[in-house]
């Protein structure tokens, strides 16, 4: 099945709707792309084609360099580490201790990380901070787990673990090649920046990031190293749904609900990617105007189209708005001539 929706004048469409009793308050513009392993989109709304920061959405793609290179061997790393490669974690306690233990074993601290400090982003796990009088470390950053993966990989390759994030280093080089040969483009000339955490960000259309997403489940085309990582990556993010973001976080939610059927990954700016194994198909999705809440309802319906959740996910196809009082007030939802 094939299906596209072109965009409309002035923009991409009109696909999320935030309610507030019985009025539609807001609305948010997005495209999205749905591509099978041969690069045909079968399903999309939008500009798919126009560039964007994939941002951390594409941190499973990112992890794979880690374990093709032969550094997770090296290392012995576990489902959980691999999982927090390709993780935006809450900092709550295990993402942390997790990460300053991986550090420990492959001779670094948290001093090395170049990510930066910020407060975990669970609220409890902030305020046990706040309580032990205790100052955030690099290891609460949401990012920790892949700047660790790129240590890791900086130790293995054997040069220097300083200015592993720059875009000139051996590390993100070998990130950067991974992602042509994935998204099926020469990304030696396309928009670049810097993302929040310091590495940098490559400008990648929506279908493309679709077909690196469907490779992901299904890398048969990929050299043979490369299809170890991707069943690596894989079965870690089903296995430790966890360790990808958090407590109460909808990237653990859905893996949790799905037992591994949808692997998901948020981004920052409203970007959402994923991979669905047993259909052989990926996802990328990107709101206009950045909003996570429309991004998390577009991946829900586009989950729930293709099978993956149903009627009894109801708690993963809206999101509920509540007052200060705990009061339903509205939802955030697809509209309703959604397109598919």
């Amino acid at each position: 099945m094939t299906h596209e929706t072109a965009p409309v004048a002035g923009g991409n469409p009109q696909l999320i709707e935030v309610t507030r009793g019985a009025m539609v308050e807001s609305r948010h513009r997005a495209a999205f792309a749905v591509s099978d392993t041969d690069g045909r989109i079968v399903l999309s709304a939008g500009d798919f084609e126009q560039p964007v920061y994939a941002r951390s959405a594409i941190k499973p793609l990112q992890a794979l360099p880690l374990i093709e290179s032969g550094a997770a061997e090296a290392f012995a790393l576990s489902n959980a580490e691999i999982a927090l490669a390709c993780a935006s974690h809450g900092g709550e306690p295990r993402h942390v201790e997790t990460v300053l233990a991986w550090l420990a074993r492959i001779g670094c601290t948290s001093a090395d990380l170049e990510c930066g400090a910020h407060l975990p982003k669970n609220d409890m796990a902030t305020q046990a901070l706040l309580r032990s009088q205790a100052d955030a470390t690099p290891a609460h950053n949401n990012c920790s787990g892949k700047h660790t993966g790129f240590l890791t990989l900086a130790r293995y390759m054997g040069v220097p673990t300083k200015g592993y994030i720059a875009y000139q280093h051996a590390v993100q080089q070998r990130v950067l090649g991974t992602l042509e040969t994935m998204t099926g483009l020469d990304l030696g000339t396309v928009p670049r920046g810097i993302d929040g955490c310091g590495i940098p960000v490559i400008g990648v259309p929506l279908g493309n990031l679709a077909l690196a997403f469907a490779r992901l489940t299904d890398p048969r085309d990929q050299p043979e190293a490369r299809q170890i990582a991707c069943e690596r990556v894989c079965a870690a993010m089903a296995a430790e749904p966890f360790m990808i973001a958090g407590s109460g976080r909808y990237c653990t939610r859905v893996m949790t609900a799905t037992g591994g059927d949808a692997l998901i990954k948020t981004g920052a700016e409203g970007v959402y990617c994923g991979a669905l194994p047993k259909l052989g198909l990926g996802i990328a999705l990107k709101v206009d105007d950045g909003a996570g809440r429309a991004a998390e309802v577009l991946m829900g319906r586009l989950l729930h189209h293709f099978g993956v959740l149903d009627k009894t996910h109801a708690d993963l196809l809206t999101e509920p708005l509540h007052n200060c009082a705990g009061t339903r007030v509205g939802e955030v939802r697809t509209i309703t001539d959604f397109p598919v």
